[in-house]
C-alpha cells in the first residue's frame, strides 16, 4: 500500500488528535474532581477539629487561629460571640460553668464554591458541672450551619450557627449582650 510523504504510518500525523484531546480533557476533569474532594475533606476536617478542641483544647485559647478567622461569628441559644475576644469569652464561660465536656459532631452537607464553603451538620454534647457528679449534667442536641473561607493558612470557619433541637438539664445562663472583639 503506497503511503504519501505527508501521512506515513507511525508518524504524529497518524495519531488521532481527538483522542489526545479527550485524554487531556479527562486528566483535567480528574484533577478538578480531586481538588474538589480535597476541599471537601479539608472542610470536614476543619469542623472535626473544632469539635475536638471543644473537649481537648478547652483549657487554652491558642487554637482559635487553627479553626476560625479573626472576625468569626458564633451564635448559640445562650449568646453570640464575635472575633477571637468573643471566642475567648465563650471558652471562659464553658470552663467556669462546666468541669468536663463531651462533644460529638458530624457533617451532613458540605458545598464548596471556590474559596467559600457552606456546611450543615449535627452536634450532641454532654456538659458536666462537676466531674465527680456525672449524673448531674446538661445535654444538648441540634443542628449547625457553618461558613468557611479558604485562607493562606487553609480553610477556616468564619461563622458557626447552632440551632438547638433539644436539651436536658440546667443550661448556662443567657448572656445579656453579645461579646465582641
Amino acid at each position: 500500500m503506497p503511503t504519501s510523504p505527508s501521512h506515513a504510518p507511525g508518524t504524529v500525523a497518524d495519531a488521532e488528535p481527538a483522542a489526545d484531546d479527550s485524554l487531556l480533557a479527562h486528566v483535567a476533569a480528574l484533577r478538578a474532581e480531586v481538588a474538589a474532594l480535597r476541599d471537601r475533606a479539608d472542610v470536614a476536617a476543619l469542623c472535626d477539629r473544632y469539635v475536638g478542641y471543644l473537649d481537648h483544647g478547652r483549657d487554652r485559647d491558642d487554637w482559635f487561629g487553627a479553626v476560625f478567622t479573626e472576625d468569626a461569628r458564633l451564635t448559640f441559644p445562650f449568646g453570640a460571640y464575635e472575633g477571637f475576644a468573643g471566642l475567648a469569652a465563650f471558652q471562659s464561660m464553658a470552663r467556669t460553668t462546666f468541669e468536663r465536656t463531651h462533644h460529638i459532631g458530624g457533617t451532613n452537607e458540605i458545598v464548596v464554591d471556590g474559596d467559600r464553603a457552606r456546611v450543615r451538620g449535627v452536634v450532641l454534647a454532654v456538659h458536666l458541672r462537676r466531674g465527680d457528679e456525672p449524673d448531674s449534667h446538661f445535654q444538648i442536641g441540634g443542628h449547625f450551619r457553618a461558613e468557611a473561607v479558604r485562607t493562606p493558612a487553609g480553610w477556616r470557619l468564619s461563622g458557626f450557627f447552632f440551632d438547638l433541637v433539644w436539651r436536658a438539664g440546667e443550661p448556662p445562663r443567657p448572656k445579656d449582650t453579645a461579646a465582641t472583639g
